[in-house]
């Protein structure tokens, strides 16, 4: 760490986080890492963003019980350009020094010639050493099946650590702690082939010297060729849980997107809205970029003051993805449907019309398609609860919606106090 911040603080260092193609928008259980990338050109350096073209062909083992889903180039190619979207708000790409980069390591996985890569790569990588990564430990020690094609998985993200150190003099990674396995892979193998090129180096030299009979500096060389662990880097983050231990950036409705076109901004801003107690503090540091004065004061807050901090949360991190208008509104609807009751038109909805809510709406149908429930099932266990509502009534029993729910052509669903969605006629 001492080496690393002394190199950081001296001159302009290039660091990159990959990301698979596994889906068409990352979600908020990716946005450490973009607040990673996001806080390291804001401090003068130079971020990439790596897009997992080449390695979602193969599937990332790290943390699965079973081989992901292969997807075409088709699907592969339709995800990389939603995940595009993602890093806009985040960070600025251009030319300059500091401007961020994006490259698809498709574009050099997919060139390889397999027999050249094994002879000229392979041999940096132990069967011994690959078995002792958690990715590969913990499917053998549940007896899950882990193919070969995964397997190749830890030479290919090393090998793109050391396709981006050359191509960009990029010298660090980062990235979660589940990757830490993968990314000190990728040190060695820079390390490594740094080293053989520098020993080669020498032997040209000393070769030259030998056939020319000039003056060679070998103390010199020889030091030169012993390669400094502080040439390359590897940093990583725990992996974020809600203080209860839930998972960053899943809930009970599915994953919480960033792309707007997958999760309305106004439902972004209620995921954080929602933020438990306990953890107001550590998201205001970790995804708002609010002077740390100012967090030390609002997690300081207490009893239902608590809350204006978790707006405040909500409105911060919501400007830094969609923008501080788009924000702000979905501030001013929260307040408006909370507040004061109001029915807008900016909640999830789900349009009918009223010859069809007339013959009779089954009660879920709604409630499912607006993302407040996930299943039947679901809705049976909140109405059991008593926290399934309609015009903020509980329901007692399974029964229809009607035309008689109406109120002005408008029916508001509410799973608690804090979930909402409408019914609209049209």
């Amino acid at each position: 760490m001492e080496a690393l911040d002394k190199r950081a603080a001296s001159e302009t260092l290039t660091a990159y986080i990959g990301f698979d193609a596994t889906a068409t928008s990352l979600h908020a259980g990716s946005l450490i890492q973009i607040m990673m990338l996001y806080w390291f050109q804001q401090t003068g350096h130079r971020p990439i963003a790596l897009m997992g073209g080449g390695t979602t062909k193969v599937g990332d083992p790290t943390g699965k019980d079973a081989q992901r889903k292969l997807l075409t180039d088709d699907d592969i190619n339709n995800n990389l350009a939603g995940i595009r979207k993602s890093f806009a708000p985040f960070l600025s790409f251009g030319d300059g020094p500091t401007d961020a980069i994006m490259v698809n390591n498709d574009d050099w996985l997919s060139q390889l010639k397999y027999v050249d890569f094994l002879r000229d790569y392979g041999i940096h990588f132990t069967i011994n050493r690959m078995l002792t990564f958690d990715s590969v430990k913990l499917r053998l020690e549940r007896e899950s099946p882990m193919t070969f094609l995964e397997f190749n998985y830890i030479l290919m993200q090393a090998y793109d650590y050391l396709e981006l150190n050359q191509r960009y003099g990029c010298v660090l990674q980062m990235g979660g702690s589940d990757q830490w396995g993968n990314i000190v892979n990728g040190v060695e193998l820079c390390r490594r082939v740094m080293a053989l090129k520098k020993k080669d180096a020498y032997d040209k030299a000393k070769l030259s010297q030998n056939l020319t009979g000039t003056d060679f500096p070998v103390a010199e060389t020889e030091e030169m060729i012993n390669l400094d662990e502080s040439e390359v880097f590897g940093l990583t983050t725990p992996l974020l849980t809600t203080a209860s231990g839930k998972k960053m950036g899943k809930t009970e409705g599915g994953a919480v997107w960033l792309n707007a076109d997958q999760l309305s901004p106004y439902d972004y801003w209620q995921y954080w809205r929602n933020t438990e107690d306990a953890d107001v503090g550590r998201m205001l540091r970790l995804f708002t970029v609010l002077p740390l004065d100012e967090v030390a004061r609002l997690e300081s807050l207490d009893g239902a003051e608590i809350n204006d901090a978790k707006k405040i949360l909500a409105t911060e991190v919501t400007a830094l993805l969609h923008g501080r208008a788009a924000a702000e509104e979905a501030s001013e609807t929260a307040r408006r449907t909370f507040e004061e009751g109001a029915s807008t038109g900016n909640l999830p909805t789900y349009e009918i019309s009223s010859d069809a809510l007339a013959a009779g709406l089954a009660i879920y149908t709604p409630f499912r398609e607006t993302g407040l429930i996930g299943s039947n099932g679901e809705g049976r266990r909140h109405i059991k609860a008593g926290a399934l509502k309609v015009n903020g009534t509980a329901l007692t029993e399974e029964r229809e919606l009607t035309g008689a729910d109406a109120v002005d052509g408008v029916i508001k669903l509410s799973i608690g106090k804090k979930k909402h969605a409408l019914v609209r006629l049209v």
